[in-house]
């Protein structure tokens, strides 16, 4: 089986060096948001960011499923080497893509009225998150496109296309926020403020779809041969996307579920004050570490579960879950020694503010759960997604919100009980990460006890 190795390598390596850039972008973002000078300071410059940033993943999250079951699907079709429907999955994927856009942007006011509904943070905070808000909101055509067509180069077996639609997308919006942000001094223009941070994200969503699309016109010319106008008409016909849709229906309330801890970990936060938000946002955002090297392993099992499985060959399937794992437990090995011995210079990386870094501190040992517990979750959310397993997804999805909002709920009443007064500070911070590792354990087991029922006897 050494080129069933050579072809996850081949598949996860890509995937690997784009998703390296990905939490580069969130942790430019805050350095950037960091050390703008003057104004709210760095603490409400950091929330601002964080809460904006959050805003958009309560809004994208939801539509995850454009990717996850663009790729899916892709890879089956791929593996019975049906090209015409790969073709007719993508056009769906970003047909539909742009149909949401259009709903997005017509309802931007309400959604971002009830966004500040959820989330309780000071006035700065929220002024500087509504500005951020309504400069990237016009980037919503180009990203939920982009989910379709990184799906849909998975699904081809072609992570080198998605790798560099990701680097395009992510150095535009690295080099765009730190120029647009903080300008350039030598030259006299000292930037646009914390507003250059979402424009340099609205230019870089825009760059990537412009190079998928070309990739698509160029790489892919024969896939879209004969490709006529009438035949994407009927492949956006309701009649065929409602089985899609429906297929979908079980992702969108994983993405749901999914969104909601995620989102509810930056809305707690942010009760707690700018200095607690900026904790955890770091935090949050050094973890995500982790999950896109491993991410990369949970690709190449989706890409090859997918074809596999569309080739009908069992025993392959099995074989790529078994390696995929024993790659995914390395990095998880390495992960815990980089967080062990680099956690804290990586929080003063990401600020110069010395008191954000010094009350950072105390929460470091939750980052050495991270790779234990997410290794598992990480990996068969990409073998479920190749197999297009979107029941047992949704449900064990279900349950790890339940288990969060559970341990959340549970643990202020218990302190409550214990101290006579409500959480707060750092307390509640612990006991926020402890929610969040709940919720991987609970991903964990359910998947991994459902794998013989749903993957196996495919």
């Amino acid at each position: 089986m050494k080129g069933l190795n050579r072809e996850i390598l081949r598949l996860a390596i890509p995937s690997i060096l784009a998703n390296i850039t990905v939490p580069l972008v969130g942790m430019v973002d805050t350095f950037v948001a960091g050390h703008i000078q003057g104004g709210a300071g760095a603490a409400a410059f950091i929330g601002g960011i964080s809460v904006g940033s959050t805003i958009f993943s309560l809004l994208y999250w939801n539509f995850g499923f454009l990717r996850v079951g663009t790729g899916g699907l892709t890879a089956q079709a791929f593996g019975r080497g049906d090209s015409r429907d790969c073709a007719l999955i993508l056009s769906r994927g970003v047909g539909l893509a742009l149909g949401i856009a259009i709903l997005t942007l017509a309802l931007q006011i309400p959604f971002l009225w009830l966004a500040f509904k959820l989330v309780d943070c000071s006035d700065a905070v929220r002024e500087l998150a509504t500005g951020y808000f309504f400069i990237r909101i016009w980037a919503a055509p180009a990203t939920l496109s982009l989910m379709a067509f990184r799906g849909w180069f998975v699904g081809m077996q072609d992570s080198m296309s998605s790798m560099f639609t990701d680097l395009v997308v992510n150095i535009v919006n690295i080099v765009g926020s730190i120029v647009l942000t903080l300008g350039l001094p030598f030259l006299g223009w000292n930037g646009l403020g914390f507003k250059g941070i979402a424009i340099g994200t609205v230019l870089a969503q825009y760059s990537g779809l412009i190079y998928a699309v070309s990739v698509c016109l160029l790489k892919y010319r024969k896939t879209f041969t004969g490709y006529s106008i009438k035949e994407l008409q009927h492949a956006l016909a309701w009649a065929k996307l409602k089985p899609f849709l429906k297929m979908n229906s079980d992702l969108m309330l994983r993405s749901v579920a999914f969104c909601g801890i995620y989102v509810g970990m930056t809305f707690i936060a942010a009760k707690y004050g700018d200095l607690m938000l900026a904790c955890e946002s770091i935090l949050m955002q050094i973890l995500m570490l982790f999950s896109f090297f491993t991410d990369g392993f949970a690709y190449a099992g989706e890409a090859l579960t997918g074809r596999f499985i569309g080739e009908r060959s069992l025993l392959n399937v099995r074989q790529t879950v078994k390696y995929v794992f024993g790659w995914s437990m390395a990095i998880a090995v390495l992960f815990v020694l980089i967080y062990g011995l680099g956690g804290m210079p990586i929080v003063h990386l990401m600020t110069s503010d010395s008191q954000v870094a010094e009350s950072c501190r105390q929460f470091i040992p939750w980052l050495l759960l991270m790779p234990p517990l997410g290794c598992a979750a990480f990996t068969w959310d990409g073998i479920y997604i190749g197999a297009t397993a979107s029941t047992p997804m949704r449900d064990t999805m279900l349950y790890a919100m339940i288990s969060f909002f559970a341990i959340w709920i549970i643990g202020t009443r218990l302190y409550m009980w214990s101290s006579g007064s409500p959480i707060e500070g750092a307390a509640a911070i612990h006991l926020l990460m402890g929610a969040y590792f709940a919720h991987l354990a609970a991903r964990t087991i359910g998947l991994s006890i459902l794998y013989r029922k749903y993957i196996r006897v495919i």
